[in-house]
């Protein structure tokens, strides 16, 4: 039965973000489809996560190479992402290394890709339930491989931030490359 729509200006029901994570390596995506606003927290909390997931696989690894945009949310001077990813690394005892795309490089970013796959195979097709759009990314196909699809529903709040002082004592953990401090972060594992 088709699904009755308006030309334009849909009333919304919810709105989903999404946040993706790709291997390129062994062609692994996990996509996560966040109900509230995707912040500094949430997107800690989802590579926390997945970790959790995946470490089994990679108990090998002591660096972890994290190749991101330069978003609001998780930029380099972001100080709850600073301060979340510094104790992501000292939790998980890895070290941690940002590559941060600069503006308008998006196209070089694997998940980007992702995210242009996931619109091909949904193909103009109306996303009006959660259902759906989880639908359509659990049946995106790459490379014989389906996704790893995950729905988030905790609340996020927004505006969450440290004092200049607090930042200052991260600092003290994060190595910036020189020349380009706010594009390649180095965090060491802090012995626990």
């Amino acid at each position: 039965m088709p699904t009755i729509s308006v030309d334009h200006d849909f009333p919304t029901e919810i709105t989903l973000i999404p946040y993706g994570i790709f291997i390129p390596e062994y062609n692994e995506l996990f996509l996560f489809f966040v109900s509230s606003k995707l912040t500094a927290d949430c997107i800690v909390d989802l590579l926390e996560s997945w970790w959790q997931t995946v470490k089994h696989r990679f108990a090998h690894i002591q660096k972890l190479v994290i190749n991101q945009d330069n978003g609001p949310e998780n930029n380099s001077r972001r100080t709850q992402f600073m301060k979340r990813i510094v104790d992501f690394g000292t939790s998980s005892q890895l070290t941690l290394q940002l590559a941060y795309y600069p503006p308008y490089h998006s196209k070089y970013n694997p998940i980007e890709r992702c995210f242009g796959w996931l619109e091909q195979h949904w193909n103009g097709s109306l996303l009006d339930t959660v259902e759906t759009v989880l639908n359509f990314a659990q049946t995106l196909t790459f490379k014989g491989k389906n996704p790893v699809v995950t729905l988030v529903e905790t609340v996020y709040s927004t505006g969450v931030k440290l004092t200049t002082s607090a930042m200052a004592e991260i600092e003290t953990q994060i190595h910036r490359l020189p020349n380009l401090r706010k594009w390649f972060v180095e965090i060491f594992a802090k012995p626990t």
